[in-house]
């Protein structure tokens, strides 16, 4: 299995232009299982400026105990620009499906769990999947790169008046170009050929306002795709998994029992309605 991901890997960043151990990074979390599993595609956050340790392998391992493969992918950030972070995520979505007979994993079951700037990656191929730009000798048929499902942890999802402008600031550049700003701003993308998504965010969040959360739950119900969402009343950005094991801070305010409850919501959401 090692060898498969490293190979994996290694494709990734000859298709990149990678030459040294920059990012696309590949961190497998695998179980022993003689069974094909759904596999759990992670996407770190961090503003398209990096990608947060808090929200790759603690959330890895924590898929791993409700029986799920998972895969961390640190993805291209800044200076990389788009389309580099979703060619990244499409082709490794491509390259899991190619393999997942070797891997154990359900080719059917794959999901993208993106938190913050992930998650706006996780819903950018979710809702572009299909565009001809994403096509390459990786990616080589539509819907190779379709996710079954996606996990969105207080994404950023508009380039509206609630945008998180650090974020699009990193991906697309100072000002950025208009068409861009519209392609990206996902509430506006969404159609029938998006998968289900699970949302989550808190109204307390100053970084990244729960207005992203409400502004693609009513894109997705226009277009009557299925979606589970959670708004918790209270908590900052960044939470990861709300549990004393993600939390930094020396007042343990990102340990939060309430909203650490996400994950338990999530993991029967994937078994229930991920088919």
């Amino acid at each position: 299995m090692e060898k498969i991901i490293s190979t994996m890997q290694d494709i990734l960043r000859q298709e990149a232009g990678i030459t040294d151990d920059a990012s696309p990074t590949l961190l497998p979390f695998f179980l022993d299982t003689p069974e094909d599993c759904p596999c759990i595609l992670i996407l770190p956050g961090g503003g398209y400026r990096l990608t947060s340790p808090r929200e790759a392998e603690p959330i890895a391992r924590a898929f791993n105990k409700h029986g799920f493969h998972a895969l961390v992918l640190h993805y291209r950030v800044a200076p990389h620009q788009h389309p580099a972070p979703l060619l990244d995520a499409s082709n490794t979505l491509a390259l899991l499906r190619k393999n997942a007979t070797e891997l154990r994993v359900d080719a059917h079951k794959i999901v993208l769990c993106g938190f913050s700037a992930g998650g706006h990656l996780a819903a950018s191929l979710g809702t572009h999947w299909n565009k001809a730009y994403l096509q390459n000798k990786i990616c080589t048929s539509p819907g190779l790169n379709r996710p079954d499902g996606l996990i969105l942890s207080y994404p950023v999802i508009t380039s509206g008046i609630h945008a998180h402008r650090g974020s699009f600031e990193h991906l697309l550049g100072d000002g950025g170009d208009p068409a861009l700003l519209e392609e990206m701003s996902l509430e506006k993308q969404v159609t029938k050929n998006m998968p289900p998504c699970f949302i989550w965010h808190t109204g307390e969040d100053q970084a990244v306002s729960v207005e992203n959360a409400f502004l693609l739950a009513e894109a997705l119900r226009k277009e009557k795709i299925p979606m589970e969402m959670h708004i918790f009343p209270e908590g900052p950005h960044g939470l990861s998994l709300a549990t004393e094991e993600t939390d930094e801070t020396e007042d343990a305010s990102m340990t939060i029992p309430h909203v650490s409850i996400w994950m338990d919501l999530c993991a029967r959401w994937v078994k229930m309605f991920i088919r």
